[in-house]
């Protein structure tokens, strides 16, 4: 089923727009599009267009009309830029909305027009109530979900059905509930990121009943990784850690979906891949690739569970653990926000290794750095708690936990966006879907 998704705060703006009067209101939502791999499409709400009194030709408790006017200067605009249009009401009451005769009748009209204006553009309508939400592609019975994206991810509207979960995640819904089951389930995780923590990702999601699977990461398993890399056995060097996760999944949950990716997200055409996923999981260890994730999640409306541990040692003494989980969602500040990206090493991942070694001002190469399973484990747990908490309401709200392993100590932080960031706000690339190219390497080149 196709998706439209809209960030929390632009849905709060839209609902404080159209509800709580005696006539009916009208909103427009301005979006950007995606198409993905399984040909489903997906609506990224970019702008909410809240129409003066003097755009209105009639408004009564039943029927709200636009001027044609107005609804022209929103044709050309959508022409221009390529955007998809949202055309949305209320209802009055309390029960959950469905479209009217009256709404038919209007969307029939405005279906006809944008043919003409906007060919090959698909238009949507969206009516909402006290009482929840009903979508459709406009003057079309097509129905898509309504998702909306904050410090959680709501699925508001889904006319689709659902099994009952399998008995052998009895003691989950005894937690989350039959909803809260279907939703871990019907699910699509990118995991990009294979080693210590992206495996223990892995293996706590298909325990959760994650259905679909999408893992990502370019490297052979080598004998230091055993120590840490959950599900692998000695027999596995050199093998790639995509199988050998994809391995685990299946033992698991053999009816899972699962497909793995021998490349890097480096590179566009991967990074691309992630557009057909529902949450994404960080479990690298590079600058780069945490910049590629932080754009395709706030890019393309995916919520991002970013993961990362540190032990450093001096004279031979574990000198500082360190381990932190953090949600990159419209709203939360990003990496570039909190400047935790280092720009100098960006550049040194989204180069090839020739282009490396050219480079004068870079210097010596990277230093394995210490790892143990047990502190990864704490962190990734963090991690998909807090996933838990963004999907299934589970209530722990945090969306950025630091763990200090020396003083045993975990404190939650909250850091503000930076207002017109280059990634995480609308001068930025939020919700610009594929109106823009996402900023990584090209294998046939070697360039950014």
């Amino acid at each position: 089923m196709d998706d439209l998704v809209i960030t929390s705060a632009d849905l709060d703006l839209v609902r404080r727009s159209v509800l709580g009067e005696s006539t009916e209101l009208c909103v427009v939502l301005v979006c950007s599009q995606t198409l993905r791999g399984d040909g489903r499409a997906k609506v990224l709400v970019r702008e909410v267009v809240v129409p003066a009194n003097e755009d209105y030709a009639r408004r009564t408790e039943v029927e709200a009309e636009l001027r044609p006017a107005f609804v022209a200067k929103l044709a050309k605009i959508a022409a221009q830029t390529q955007s998809s249009l949202v055309f949305v009401h209320s209802h009055p009451g309390t029960a959950a909305p469905e479209f009217s005769r009256i709404d038919d009748t209007g969307e029939e009209i405005l279906a006809r027009f944008f043919r003409h204006r906007t060919p090959g553009l698909l238009h949507l309508a969206l009516v909402v109530s006290e009482g929840g939400y009903a979508c459709r592609y406009l003057g079309a019975r097509q129905y898509l979900r309504l998702i909306s994206l904050g410090d959680d991810r709501n699925i508001l509207f889904d006319p689709s059905q659902r099994e009952d979960p399998s008995e052998v995640f009895d003691r989950q819904v005894r937690a989350f509930g039959r909803d809260g089951q279907n939703l871990l389930q019907g699910l699509s995780v990118g995991i990009v990121g294979l080693g210590g923590t992206g495996s223990l990702a892995a293996q706590q999601l298909v325990h959760l009943g994650v259905g679909q699977f999408l893992l990502v990461d370019p490297d052979l398993i080598e004998a230091t990784n055993l120590n840490r890399l959950a599900g692998a056995a000695a027999a596995d060097v050199g093998v790639p850690k995509v199988a050998v996760a994809e391995r685990y999944i299946r033992s698991v949950q053999p009816r899972a979906i699962v497909t793995a990716i021998k490349e890097d997200v480096i590179l566009v055409e991967t990074a691309k891949k992630l557009r057909d996923v529902d949450v994404l999981f960080c479990c690298t260890d590079s600058h780069g690739s945490r910049a590629i994730l932080q754009q395709v999640a706030y890019q393309y409306l995916i919520p991002c569970i970013d993961i990362g541990t540190v032990i450093a040692v001096n004279e031979g003494k574990v000198s500082h653990i360190a381990g932190r989980a953090q949600m990159l969602a419209p709203g939360l500040a990003c990496l570039t926000c909190g400047g935790l990206l280092n720009g100098n090493e960006v550049r040194r991942d989204m180069m090839s290794e020739a282009e490396r070694k050219q480079d004068p001002y870079l210097i010596g190469a990277r230093e394995p750095a210490p790892a143990v399973m047990s502190i990864n484990s704490t962190i990734t747990s963090l991690g998909i708690t807090m996933f838990l908490s963004a999907i299934v309401g589970v209530p722990s709200p945090a969306r950025h936990l630091l763990y200090d392993g020396l003083r045993s100590r975990l404190r939650a932080v909250k850091g503000d966006p930076v207002q017109d960031c280059i990634v995480c706000s609308r001068a930025g690339v939020l919700a610009r879907g594929d109106g823009l190219p996402i900023y990584g390497r090209y294998a046939e080149h070697g360039n950014p």
